[in-house]
C-alpha cells in the first residue's frame, strides 16, 4: 500500500519544481501585451492631427453621439495615467478629453461636419464621382488608399487653412485693439494736459490781474507827467 503511494508523492514534488503554472505565464504575457498596447495608443493620440477630434478619438465622421461617447470612455479608461506608464499619458488623456468635448458641442460639431462635407465633395470630384455618391458605394470601398484616408487628408488641409485665417483675424483684432487702446490713451493724455493748462491759467489769474493793474497805473502816471510837461 505504501509502495503504491510513493511514486505519486514524487510526481507531485516534480511538478512543483517544474516552475510557474502555464496560466501564470499567460497572465504575465497578457499584462505585458496590454501595457504595450496602451503605449501604442498613447503614441497614436499624440501623433493624431490636433485640429480633428474625429482623428484623435479614432471614430468615423458619421458616428453617432452615443458611439463617440462609448469610444471615448473605452480609450480614456485604457490610457488613463493611473493605468498607463507612458510619460506622456496625461497629455494624451487631455487631448482625448478635449476632442470628446468638442464633438459633444453641437455648434462646434456642426461647423466641423460642414468642413468635412466640403472635403468629401472635393475628394469625390477628384475621382470624377458625383457628390451624391453614397458612403457605401462599391467604388469608394475599392479605392486605394481607402476613401477615409483621402477624406482625412483633405479635411486636414481645409482645417489648417481655416486655422490660419482664424489666427490672422485674431492677430488683426489684437492690432486694432492695440491701436484703439493707444488712441484712447492719447485722448486721455490730451484731456489731462488741457485740464492742467486750464488749472494753471486759473491759478495765475490774480497774478495776471495784478500785473495789468500795475501796468495801467504806471501808464496813467506817465500820461499825467507828459501833460504837465507840455503845459509848463
Amino acid at each position: 500500500m505504501s509502495a503504491s503511494t510513493q511514486p505519486q508523492a514524487s510526481s507531485s514534488k516534480g511538478k512543483d519544481q517544474a516552475g510557474p503554472d502555464v496560466a501564470d505565464i499567460d497572465r504575465l504575457l497578457n499584462r505585458e501585451a496590454t501595457a504595450f498596447q496602451r503605449e501604442v495608443e498613447v503614441e497614436r493620440i499624440l501623433k493624431a492631427f490636433k485640429l480633428n477630434p474625429y482623428e484623435i478619438i479614432d471614430v468615423d465622421e458619421l458616428a453617432t453621439q452615443e458611439q463617440i461617447k462609448k469610444k471615448y470612455k473605452q480609450l480614456s479608461l485604457f490610457i488613463h495615467p493611473d493605468k498607463c506608464s507612458h510619460a506622456r499619458a496625461p497629455e494624451a488623456f487631455d487631448l482625448l478629453k478635449k476632442a470628446e468635448s468638442e464633438l459633444s458641442d453641437k455648434a462646434k460639431r456642426e461647423e466641423l461636419d460642414a468642413l468635412v462635407t466640403q472635403s468629401r465633395h472635393i475628394v469625390l470630384k477628384s475621382f470624377n464621382m458625383p457628390i451624391t455618391t453614397p458612403h457605401d458605394d462599391p467604388k469608394l470601398k475599392s479605392l486605394t488608399p481607402p476613401f477615409r484616408v483621402h477624406l482625412r487628408a483633405q479635411s486636414k488641409q481645409l482645417l489648417i487653412e481655416e486655422e490660419v485665417r482664424r489666427r490672422k483675424a485674431m492677430k488683426m483684432n489684437l492690432a486694432n485693439e492695440g491701436l484703439e487702446a493707444k488712441k484712447k490713451e492719447e485722448e486721455v493724455t490730451t484731456k489731462k494736459r488741457k485740464a492742467e493748462e486750464e488749472r494753471a491759467w486759473e491759478d495765475n489769474r490774480e497774478e495776471r490781474v495784478g500785473s495789468w493793474r500795475n501796468f495801467a497805473a504806471t501808464s496813467s502816471k506817465k500820461k499825467k507827467k507828459s501833460k504837465i510837461a507840455i503845459l509848463g
